[in-house]
């Protein structure tokens, strides 16, 4: 089971809403199963069926996790015209077998979607998100 607080939640939603011509893209860590803070990221794509970290803002992001032993990890990003579910393009680059991979789908903007996944060897299992 996948536990985010609400104030973490609704920042993956207000993110992708505000990029919303494009997928968001970002990072969750923490520790001791506990997600402690957001990291918004810059889609270099810009594109709205892809993404791809900024490189700088990844080590910057992946330095911060490891001064923090931030171990607990979750790649979140947003489908803006389709489902809460990994594209084939999703689990190709999945490439943190230990992080969790959450997806906010925009197909309904009043309503968005959020579901959290694991992808290991091309296998996506969903897992149980609970907002808290």
């Amino acid at each position: 089971m996948v536990r985010i607080e609400k104030r973490l939640h609704d920042e993956m939603i207000a993110h992708a809403l505000e990029d919303d011509s494009i997928e968001c893209c970002g990072v969750l860590a923490g520790t001791t199963g506990e997600f402690r803070k957001l990291f918004r990221m810059t889609n270099v794509e810009s594109s709205p069926y892809r993404f791809s970290w900024d490189s700088k803002e990844l080590i910057k992001v992946w330095n911060e996790m490891e001064d923090n032993t931030w171990e607990y990890r979750a790649v979140y990003h947003s489908h803006t015209h389709s489902e809460a579910y990994p594209s084939s393009t999703d689990v190709r680059l999945a490439a943190w077998p230990e992080a969790y991979y959450i997806i906010i789908s925009l197909m309904d903007k009043e309503n968005p979607l959020v579901r959290a996944f694991r992808i290991l060897d091309g296998t996506i299992s969903e897992e149980e998100l609970e907002v808290v």
